[in-house]
């Protein structure tokens, strides 16, 4: 009998029809080739962070897990296996003299689960981990191994480097990396409203910047992380005069370390999630109806904290920042809380504003709805017929979402 699978924050739980870890691209090639002959379905995952119901499958649920680790590196790229976790790669990258450009807030994910969402960082230059993406092998609906690189296969490499899982399994992918370095991450608190004044210049004056809103204190935590070589002494972030001349808590020196020591955090505590990537110029005023909102009708029910963001614009076909600057606002939930009603409030705000919703997170939106918000909608259709024909990938979320019911 199938065991059941439960994600990280327990909100999605479902038996499988089976499970299977192949330990290589021959193993995973045979299972692709059985269900295409008995018409079931093949769904990879890989760590279970995300809450979507893409994975939700009553066919095999495929893990990673036996293919992780370095293949190969060849000067600032690095050739890895799918379903290597962040954390671990992260350690080998930085043996290796290498570290990632940029890394979101959680290490927890495999490294194609990560590209295959849109997980991202912060920070105005840096795109999400996809933009990370130089090329990928995968393995096609039809059982085969396929290159997709600038120079194999090339047409397919904007709906490859984030694909939902639609395309096919991902075996392996090129990342293009960079020389380790180190980063200094600092905290305080301060004002809202002094936050939303100046959001410009620390988001421009600090290499990362976000910052969590507290809806109960009606408070801001700003965090920053900038180079520690880049760092001159005294220079405490990059917004100091307006600083100089505001009410603000003392700023906590966090740590010093590598990208991948430093960028993620821990996250004991679990919880919901719904993440809406804005266009930037869009960001105040979406903002300030959110923040409105909560105040005036969910403060008593929030138990957590709103996330602001940043990602930088990107030409991949289903990125949530395709072709324009984004910030992003996600609301997060404690799971022995209820979250519905009030996500779905913010989603209606969200989408007023031309959000697009994280594709790992919590939303309602299905094809109708999403398709006017990517121009590349019916390409990325294409390609996945192209690579699936037989519907091997196809969960029933993954049908709704791209409207192939």
């Amino acid at each position: 009998m199938s065991r059941p699978f439960v994600n990280w924050s327990g909100s999605l739980s479902f038996t499988p029809g089976d499970h299977a870890a192949p330990a290589d691209e021959d193993e995973l090639r045979d299972l692709v080739l059985r269900a295409r002959e008995s018409g079931t379905h093949l769904r990879p995952v890989g760590s279970g962070h995300s809450s979507s119901p893409l994975v939700r499958t009553d066919g095999t649920l495929v893990s990673l897990d036996r293919m992780a680790g370095v293949i190969g590196q060849d000067g600032d790229q690095v050739t890895v296996w799918g379903g290597s976790r962040l954390k671990a790669l992260g350690e080998s990258l930085y043996d290796a003299g290498l570290a990632m450009e940029n890394l979101g807030d959680v290490d927890y994910q495999s490294i194609a689960g990560a590209t295959a969402t849109g997980t991202h960082g912060t920070g105005v230059r840096f795109g999400n981990l996809s933009t990370q993406v130089a090329g990928v092998r995968l393995v096609t609906g039809t059982g085969e191994a396929l290159e997709i690189s600038p120079t194999s296969n090339v047409d397919l490499l904007p709906a490859a480097r984030l694909s939902l899982g639609a395309l096919g399994v991902v075996t392996q992918i090129t990342l293009d990396a960079q020389p380790r370095y180190e980063l200094r991450r600092r905290a305080w608190c301060a004002p809202v409203d002094w936050t939303l004044d100046h959001l410009a210049e620390l988001q421009h004056t600090n290499r990362n910047m976000d910052f969590y809103w507290y809806p109960r204190s009606d408070l801001t935590q700003i965090r920053t992380m900038n180079r520690a070589d880049d760092l001159p002494e005294g220079q405490m972030w990059g917004a100091r005069r307006a600083l100089e001349s505001t009410p603000w808590s003392e700023p906590r020196e966090l740590e010093i370390g590598p990208t991948h020591r430093t960028i993620p955090q821990n996250r004991d505590l679990r919880f919901e999630e719904i993440e809406y990537m804005l266009p930037a110029e869009a960001f105040a005023a979406c903002f300030a109806e959110v923040r409105k909102r909560i105040l005036n009708r969910h403060r008593r029910i929030v138990g957590w904290r709103v996330l602001v963001r940043t990602i930088a614009a990107d030409d991949i076909w289903l990125s949530n920042a395709y072709d324009r600057p984004t910030t992003t606002i996600a609301c997060l939930q404690n799971v022995s809380l209820p979250y519905e009603e009030y996500f779905r409030d913010m989603e209606a705000i969200f989408r007023q504003y031309g959000g697009r919703p994280h594709w790992g997170k919590k939303h309602w939106l299905t094809a109708r709805e999403l398709r006017p918000l990517f121009p590349h909608w019916d390409d990325f259709r294409q390609a996945r017929r192209r690579l699936d024909p037989g519907g091997v990938f196809l969960t029933p979320a993954l049908a709704r979402l791209l409207e192939e019911a």
